[in-house]
């Protein structure tokens, strides 16, 4: 009976030992990630009580964290600016021709790469993945050109283009679609189903997630965008709200209106939450989707 009753009083003081450790893991670990969570909140915090101050304000003390007097100033003056409504709207038809491109061709490449075999398959994703590992410096003369050559200088079009399929969503499209199982698709194949059929009507319903995912980051990338339009876009009509802000808050003899830019900044970041708000199940999902396989 003694040599039976000490292990399992070894054992039951390995697991109290075990429950002490993780009850004092567990708040350092959360302890941690509360702090990571305000230094990152830090900037945005700044921004919001900047685009709250008056200029003055901020040039006599920048680096404060609260607005001595609370005023909503930039905001009517961004709204009223000249070309405001333009620039908004340009980066609204950019974004969605960015969008829309991404979710069709990374869609059909993605499936493609992961779900059919054709000669140079794997040339094709060696692209892919070397595309991802350029940098967007090396082939930018070459892009501009290329835009110039084609007539789509100073158009949204132009602007828009670079960015309908790019090597990230394929990347995150093929890897999700590695995770379905072939053997839906080959009874579907067996039923008399088409490429087409199967495409529209089983892979894209079950690539949700991947959808989401990529709809978040080609967003990002279009209404974030800066040096692509500031380059393209030769004249104020077809500048985007990054660029048309940057225009408007140097216009005063070239001195930086910075309460404007910072308003106009509250501005742009707002469709971003907003978006991935609404996403963000179906976004966590489609990224846990891309290391399935």
């Amino acid at each position: 009976m003694t040599t039976i009753a000490a292990p399992r009083n070894a054992e039951m003081a390995g697991d109290r030992t075990h429950v002490r450790r993780r009850s004092v893991a567990r708040p350092l670990l959360y302890g941690a990630l509360v702090l990571c969570a305000l230094l990152t909140m830090l900037p945005f915090v700044w921004v919001i009580s900047g685009s709250l101050r008056s200029l003055d304000e901020i040039r006599s003390d920048p680096g404060a964290w609260l607005p001595h007097h609370v005023t909503l100033d930039n905001f009517v003056r961004l709204f009223h600016a000249e070309g405001f409504g333009r620039f908004l709207a340009n980066s609204i038809v950019v974004a969605i021709i960015v969008v829309a491109g991404n979710i069709v061709a990374a869609s059909a490449a993605g499936y493609a790469l992961a779900k059919l075999d054709f000669a140079g398959k794997r040339i094709a994703f060696s692209a892919v993945m070397a595309a991802m590992m350029v940098p967007f410096t090396t082939v930018f003369v070459t892009q501009f050109v290329i835009t110039v050559d084609l007539g789509l200088a100073d158009t949204l079009t132009g602007i828009a283009l670079p960015g309908v399929a790019l090597p990230l969503s394929v990347f995150i499209m093929r890897q999700y679609a590695m995770s379905i199982p072939d053997e839906l698709l080959e009874a579907a194949r067996i039923d008399g189903a088409g490429e087409f059929r199967i495409f529209f009507r089983i892979f894209l319903p079950m690539a949700g997630p991947a959808v989401a995912t990529i709809t978040i980051m080609s967003f990002l990338y279009s209404w974030n965008n800066f040096i692509w339009p500031l380059i393209v876009a030769q004249s104020t009509s077809s500048y985007t709200l990054p660029v048309g802000l940057a225009a408007t808050s140097q216009a005063a003899a070239h001195v930086t209106d910075y309460g404007l830019m910072l308003a106009g900044a509250i501005v742009v970041m707002l469709p971003v939450l907003l978006l991935f708000l609404l996403l963000q199940r179906y976004f966590v999902q489609g990224i846990a989707g891309t290391g399935m396989r």
